[in-house]
């Protein structure tokens, strides 16, 4: 009788770049079946379901991040022609868009500026310089701009990607019950502030609320990692010049 060394097939396994692609995409199927048994409740968010599972996944399998990663990084390069793809839907309510230019403008760049100086000003409040600063700066830019930027800026951008998704998440759990309770019913505005406050998980969540409200909020997405990539290397140079 052949003994099997459950041991020497998990190193096997672990090693193949396949298994954490497969792991990344179930994760994630079990986040979204829970968020939809849940009604779509904001506080069921599938990517922190999928993150908590993955997590537990590489803890107690012992496997450093980097060797997932190598499996799982064609997600990861997919993220750019997902953020593309949503000019699509944003085409369609392209009349409303300009209709709404000033508006639109205006919340931009209140909401950009406010989004880097407040995420800077409060570590540099407490006491973080340098390359902390500069990690944190882009953290309200969808993942691929706001690791280029912080890498230009002089940060980590493993500390950004982090901050990144930590930032959309946050923001897709509190955006329905906050507008909710502000009572801002407009499609329109509810979606572009979270596409500026939270980018792409925030959009996402937009687009299960009502499509206009993805839409917009994936035009505040777009819009707000152009103006941040300006704005962030000027906030910054007020608190550390």
């Amino acid at each position: 009788m052949v003994e099997v060394d459950l041991a020497e097939i998990w190193t096997y396994l672990a090693e193949t770049p396949l298994i954490w692609l497969t792991a990344t995409l179930l994760a994630y199927v079990a986040g979204d079946s829970l968020a939809q048994a849940s009604g779509r409740k904001p506080a069921v968010n599938p990517v922190l379901i999928a993150v908590i599972l993955l997590a537990l996944v590489l803890w107690l399998t012992a496997t450093p991040y980097a060797v997932y990663f190598e499996g799982a990084k064609f997600v990861h390069f997919l993220l750019g022609p997902a953020t593309v793809a949503l000019a699509v839907p944003m085409y369609a309510y392209l009349p409303q868009v300009r209709r709404a230019a000033l508006p639109i403008v205006a919340a931009l760049i209140a909401g950009s500026a406010t989004a880097v100086a407040t995420a800077v000003g409060i570590a540099w409040a407490f006491g973080l310089r340098g390359e902390i600063l500069a990690s944190i700066a882009p953290k309200g830019v969808t993942a691929p701009v706001a690791l280029g930027i912080s890498e230009a800026l002089g940060g980590s951008p493993t500390l950004t990607a982090v901050l990144v998704i930590l930032t959309g998440i946050i923001g897709a759990i509190v955006v329905t019950p906050l507008l909710n309770a502000l009572g801002v019913k407009d499609w329109r505005a509810r979606g572009l502030s979270v596409g500026v406050a939270a980018h792409g998980i925030g959009t996402a969540r937009a687009f299960q609320v009502h499509p206009r409200a993805g839409a917009f909020a994936g035009i505040g997405m777009g819009l707000n990692a152009i103006l941040t990539a300006f704005l962030a290397p000027w906030i910054l140079g007020l608190f550390t010049g």
